[in-house]
């Protein structure tokens, strides 16, 4: 039997696109030594200091994909700011001939816009039929997971651990297996090791000298996270000059 996924299997720049790699997005060196990105068929990770490009890009795919530039579904389109950058124009994306039957683009950043949509449309039924308003932060990006993704899907998450405490973000893991078990692929950007400790997925580091597949265990927010935890008194001292 031929594997269900990944419904994205890899995105690069079209050899014949012109671009100014003096000027932005393109000027920035992940995106412009990006080459041929290849995603892992459950769960890829985008990590990388703010500012390297990893959201740029997540972005880039979610436009090319026909997502609108504040998120949600593809179903609808909401006006925004103009502030997307024009990447998308000139990504080729590889898919499977496997279609996914569900999809979501979750921006932290402009998840309110989407959440005040859904209240004027009336359409709350994919959400727990509750306004989305009428959450925490937290309790509305839970609602997407357990309501609004149904699986089979190709789900494209930009820093949800935003909205998350540190046992949503377990939650959020344990919900994110279930999707995968159920033929999902989740692209996600972040900065949480909690997330990143996600067994098996691809992790792809954003940098000043491009992108390279890092392990979990070799992220620096593993290393950071890991060694202040275990010597926090210490750190805490240097940092805050104390004797």
């Amino acid at each position: 039997m031929l594997p269900a996924k990944p419904y994205l299997q890899s995105v690069c720049i079209r050899p014949d696109a012109e671009v100014d790699y003096d000027t932005y997005p393109h000027n920035i060196p992940a995106i412009r030594d990006m080459g041929r990105m290849e995603f892992h068929p459950d769960v890829t990770f985008l990590v990388g200091e703010n500012g390297s490009g990893k959201s740029t890009l997540l972005e880039g795919i979610a436009l090319a994909l026909g997502y609108s530039p504040e998120g949600g579904t593809r179903n609808f389109s909401l006006s925004s700011a103009g502030s997307e950058s024009s990447l998308h124009e000139v990504l080729r994306l590889a898919r499977s001939f496997r279609q996914p039957k569900d999809g979501y683009f979750l921006r932290a950043e402009s998840f309110f816009n989407v959440a005040t949509y859904m209240d004027e449309v009336g359409y709350l039924d994919g959400y727990g039929g509750k306004s989305l308003h009428a959450r925490s932060h937290g309790e509305a990006f839970m609602a997407l997971l357990t309501h609004k993704f149904e699986g089979k899907g190709l789900y494209l998450l930009d820093e949800p651990e935003a909205a998350l405490s540190p046992n949503r973000q377990l939650a959020a893991l344990s919900a994110i297996h279930q999707l995968v078990e159920d033929k999902s692929q989740f692209i996600i950007a972040t900065h949480s090791p909690i997330l990143l400790s996600y067994p098996h997925a691809k992790i792809i580091l954003f940098d000043g000298t491009g992108l390279s597949e890092v392990a979990f265990e070799d992220t620096e927010h593993y290393a950071v996270t890991h060694d202040f935890l275990n010597n926090y008194r210490a750190r805490l001292d240097r940092l805050l000059d104390q004797d």
